[in-house]
């Protein structure tokens, strides 16, 4: 699964041949979750709060490229959250 982005030990992957919605996971410490891109919210497993947080805001900043990513089947790197 590519990895687009890593952040606060956050890593945020994308497999690019998967269901609908459109999504990405997130994993910290071991803890994966994933975040629907159109709900704009974790839809299975969950992160810690303040990492929920993080990804939220990395998320509303990068909505744009993720959904052009998971639309064209494209990889590229997302800049982390600074």
């Amino acid at each position: 699964m590519p990895e687009i982005s890593r952040f606060e030990g956050i890593v945020i992957t994308m497999y690019f041949n998967e269901h609908n919605p459109p999504h990405f996971h997130a994993t910290y410490n071991g803890i994966e979750a994933q975040f629907d891109l159109s709900e704009a919210a974790f839809t299975k497993g969950a992160l810690p709060s303040k990492q929920a947080r993080l990804v939220l805001a990395w998320y509303e900043l990068h909505k744009e490229e993720l959904f052009q990513m998971w639309n064209n089947k494209e990889f590229k790197r997302i800049k982390p959250l600074s």
